[in-house]
């Protein structure tokens, strides 16, 4: 089955108030195109979650600038100062998640786990409305799966038939988006025919994706 379709074909059914999980970080492997094709289509109202914000006018940095995203769940902010002013201002909802807690709650997202238990954020603000679980004399939190409507991939290499390949550092929280959403999209360098790219490289199945985009820087 080709799965490659066009830019607007591809992010056709994302709208107002969906959650979004974006692949990279700062910056680094999320695909460009498909953020700038969701700020020229100005859905509102977005969840998005990623590792972090990026940098100002990179990746998903620029739907926050343009004011398109309501909530963002991530592991750290630093490197966009335009978040917090926007969270200290009460325009941006923000969660932030330790960056092994968040790996781990999209992959039990994608796995189908009903979440895992954590000692990670105990007497911290990250317990706050979790449940804690007691377990072999032990206090741990219960941290429960990341699931989203649509994930925003860049592969490095794709096969029409949606087979991926990351390269480097790209690699960066791609594979596991692409497993924890009900909409895969991704966005990539180079598209070849399907038996080209070696399968020992395939880092995502085309199991997992619906739309691969050429076009990617």
């Amino acid at each position: 089955m080709n799965k490659v379709v066009e830019l607007q074909n591809a992010i056709s059914s994302i709208r107002d108030g969906m959650t979004i999980l974006y692949g990279g970080f700062m910056g680094v492997g999320t695909p460009e195109i498909l953020v700038d094709a969701l700020v020229e289509k100005g859905v509102r109202d977005l969840t998005v979650i990623g590792n972090d914000a990026a940098v100002p006018g990179v990746g998903i940095a620029k739907l926050i600038s343009n004011g398109q995203v309501k909530k963002l769940i991530a592991s750290h902010i630093g490197l966009n100062p335009e978040v917090a002013q926007l969270m200290n201002a009460g325009k941006l909802e923000v969660e932030l998640v330790p960056q092994g807690t968040l790996v781990e709650r999209i992959r039990c997202g994608g796995a189908g786990i009903g979440g895992f238990l954590t000692q990670t954020g105990l007497g911290t603000e990250v317990e706050k409305g979790k449940t804690i679980v007691q377990a072999n004399g032990k206090d741990y939190l219960l941290e429960l799966p990341i699931k989203a409507d649509v994930a925003l991939i860049r592969g490095s290499v794709a096969d029409t038939i949606g087979n991926v390949f990351y390269r480097a550092t790209t690699k960066n929280f791609n594979p596991l988006a692409a497993t924890a959403a009900e909409l895969v999209i991704v966005a990539a360098q180079e598209i070849v025919a399907p038996g080209e790219l070696d399968p020992e490289r395939v880092m995502t199945p085309c199991v997992y994706v619906d739309y691969v985009v050429g076009g990617e820087a």
